[in-house]
């Protein structure tokens, strides 16, 4: 078998030589309608796949498809069981629940424990010191370098005279001044 008579790149019968060739341009895929329900907008698809105009409406229809399928899965008879035993555990907590708080009730008021004020105590070693100490009374401090005015009993400058002298022995000493005055160390 020999060439055949005309070569197949022979265009003599084709109108494509007459006619001038179209420059293609870049395939683009046209607007779209964002589908997600309620929002109504145009937008141009990145993709060809792209159905949502942005991010947070791709969000909310992917919530929307999880809402639905619950749904549809909460019709079957096994979502109809799960959901049974849901609220049977959750009506087990609520009576637990009920059943502490009236204990509570019948129970004592309220009650501090005893841990409550232990971070406010002072340790032990300082309260030694304090209560080798006697007791001073307010006015003996108070009152200690005033002279007894007229009219005063006789015992009341007696007694502050015992608890002024215990003061003055336990936090002050004499400055030297003639007795009268004293100062803190």
């Amino acid at each position: 078998m020999g060439p055949p008579e005309r070569p197949p790149n022979d265009l003599q019968n084709q109108e494509t030589t007459q006619r001038k060739e179209r420059k293609r341009s870049r395939r683009r895929p046209r607007t779209r309608w964002c589908l997600l329900k309620g929002c109504a907008s145009r937008y141009r698809p990145r993709q060809a796949s792209q159905r949502y105009c942005s991010r947070r409406c791709r969000e909310e229809a992917r919530a929307w498809s999880r809402w639905k399928a619950q749904q549809r899965y909460r019709g079957t008879p096994a979502g109809q069981a799960k959901r049974r035993a849901q609220n049977r555990r959750y009506r087990e907590r609520v009576r637990r629940r009920l059943a502490q708080v009236r204990e509570g009730a019948e129970a004592a008021a309220r009650v501090i424990p005893t841990d409550f004020f232990r971070s406010l105590l002072r340790p032990a070693g300082v309260l030694r010191g304090i209560r080798s100490q006697p007791e001073i009374a307010a006015p003996a401090l108070l009152l200690e370098g005033m002279p007894a005015g007229c009219g005063a009993r006789l015992g009341a400058g007696a007694a502050l005279a015992r608890g002024a002298s215990r003061a003055r022995a336990a936090s002050y000493a004499p400055s030297g001044g003639g007795g009268r005055s004293w100062s803190k160390h």
